[in-house]
């Protein structure tokens, strides 16, 4: 997914348990979990803006974009030339 979660960088930089965050924002330290391990399909804004007073930061700070991989090899895409 080319939505890269920074949860752990910023927990390391506030020097906080996992357990500790989940605490403070509200949700189970399982589905802090799945968000910070980049399981989450989704986070809620009030989720968001939980965890940046928890951490003091900014929504950038805890996530950014980074560009899929193309496919290489066979299974890539494939164009047809047709010769009339």
């Amino acid at each position: 997914m080319p939505i890269v979660v920074d949860i752990d960088v910023m927990l390391a930089r506030r020097k906080m348990p996992v357990g500790v965050l989940a605490e403070r924002i509200g949700i189970t330290p399982a589905n802090l979990a799945a968000l910070k391990n980049g399981r989450a399909k989704g986070v809620r804004f009030s989720t968001l803006d939980a965890l940046c007073e928890a951490l003091e930061c900014q929504p950038g700070d805890l996530l950014r974009w980074e560009p899929e991989e193309p496919a290489t090899g066979a299974g890539g895409p494939s164009v047809v030339v047709a010769e009339r």
